[in-house]
């Protein structure tokens, strides 16, 4: 049997991963993607200098780099020779440092990039427009532009104000109270951005926990931030440069700690992942499915918690995910729709709607391959219902050119029972660039 992973002759997109006899080694996986966005960000516009090591190597966390640039940031990359990482040394620009860029601003694949810029061009006195590759152009930001124009800035978008390009003309920004439509790290941070330029406070309501690195950083960088269960107040002020040593991300870690529970003989060792609490959804569903998931070495970096994982072969049962602890695993629901095949019994996904509108209609794309592959479920509008029989089948599959998708696939070749054929797999880059050579150490057994 080939273990190997490989590039077909016919088409080098196209890659196909047979099931390995054992999964066993450590891989180290790459800086966490929301703590290098806003490290990078807040940095941008601090009075200091700020070193930040482990930053994402990831397509998206370069889009962030670039832009920042384009606005003037003084920002130093170093790559790691193993493309795992980056170091970033960053001048501060202080708050009013940044300049008009001289050309459209591109946030290429990334939503974060889009949506917590616009928080930070705002309330600038120059003009600037963003952009995005086609699947970004059609991404909603109608949620990030409602409260940005309520605050008083000035931005014209496609779409009756939902869609990229956005264009910003300036605006003296006003504090606000406001209740946010859906749990949303994203807008969470575009909005604190917006309100530390502001006049007055802004008091932000969410109507359920969402990832929280945003409040840790800007708290740990000294700005003038209250927190009160859902609701959180920031108020217009500096920030000081802070180093940041990114942890491991989770939602990346998640391909090996689902391939690890679902395949007959498997342990993977997962060291230095960051595990805050409102990342960590999937850890909590996969342990509530029986997963044989282990946390040791605890420990913190610039207020983010930090463990050792290693997860292991397991019986798994289905199991409901749905309500507040959405939010919390949406990115990884993906791959969680492979463990949920692969357990016994009913899993039910609900409340998972926003899945929809990231790259692909993620939800449609997991139905197509999950039938495919000859696992029975149904689609809902907001989520699925899969009726996991313990295995599934090989096949050809395409990732819609989505980098969660095609991952999510790769860690279904690692655990059906024919080979898996996977059009388009380069596009996990945009994330994980080392995830097809780490996928390849796995199955040797010599990963590290």
């Amino acid at each position: 049997m080939k273990k190997l992973v490989a590039n077909t002759p016919l088409d080098h997109m196209t890659r196909t991963i047979n099931k390995p006899p054992a999964l066993l080694g450590t891989i180290i996986p790459p800086g966490d993607k929301s703590i290098s966005h806003r490290a990078a960000i807040f940095n941008a516009i601090a009075n200091g200098t700020a070193t930040i090591t482990n930053y994402s190597a990831g397509k998206d966390c370069a889009s962030t780099v670039t832009v920042l640039r384009a606005l003037g940031a003084h920002i130093k990359r170093v790559d790691n020779p193993n493309a795992r990482n980056s170091t970033l040394t960053i001048e501060g620009n202080g708050p009013d440092g940044l300049t008009e860029p001289e050309d459209v601003l591109d946030a290429g694949n990334s939503g974060t990039t889009m949506r917590m810029i616009a928080g930070l061009v705002a309330g600038q006195s120059f003009m600037s427009v963003i952009t995005g590759d086609d699947s970004l152009r059609n991404r909603p930001m109608g949620r990030i532009v409602a409260p940005l124009k309520i605050m008083g800035s000035e931005i014209h978008a496609r779409g009756q104000s939902t869609r990229a390009p956005l264009v910003f003309t300036g605006g003296d920004l006003q504090g606000i109270k406001y209740e946010m439509p859906v749990p949303s790290g994203q807008l969470k941070s575009c909005l604190s951005l917006a309100g530390l330029r502001a006049k007055g406070p802004s008091t932000i309501i969410q109507p359920a926990r969402s990832r929280d690195h945003t409040e840790r950083m800007l708290i740990a960088m000294g700005a003038d931030l209250s927190i009160d269960e859902l609701t959180f107040t920031i108020r217009p002020g500096i920030l000081n440069a802070t180093d940041v040593d990114v942890p491991g991300d989770i939602s990346s870690a998640a391909f090996w700690l689902v391939a690890a529970v679902c395949h007959p003989n498997a342990e993977i060792h997962l060291p230095g992942v960051g595990v805050n609490p409102t990342r960590i959804g999937a850890l909590t569903i996969l342990k509530k499915m029986g997963a044989d998931i282990s946390l040791y070495n605890h420990r913190e970096s610039a207020g983010e918690p930090i463990a050792d994982i290693v997860a292991r072969s397991s019986s798994l049962q289905g199991t409901e995910i749905g309500g507040d602890i959405v939010p919390l695993l949406l990115d990884e629901i993906p791959v969680l729709a492979v463990a949920a095949a692969m357990a016994t019994g009913t899993t039910q996904i609900t409340n998972a709607a926003e899945l929809r509108v990231k790259e692909s209609d993620r939800i449609e794309a997991t139905a197509n391959w999950l039938t495919k592959a000859g696992v029975e479920c149904e689609e809902s509008d907001d989520g699925l219902a899969i009726h996991g029989m313990g295995s599934i089948s090989g096949g050809a599959f395409d990732s819609r050119g989505d980098h969660r998708i095609a991952m999510a696939l790769g860690t279904v070749g690692l655990v059906a029972e024919g080979p898996v054929l996977i059009n388009d797999s380069e596009v996990a880059a945009i994330s994980y660039p080392t995830f097809w050579s780490d996928l390849s150490q796995i199955i040797d057994g010599n990963a590290s």
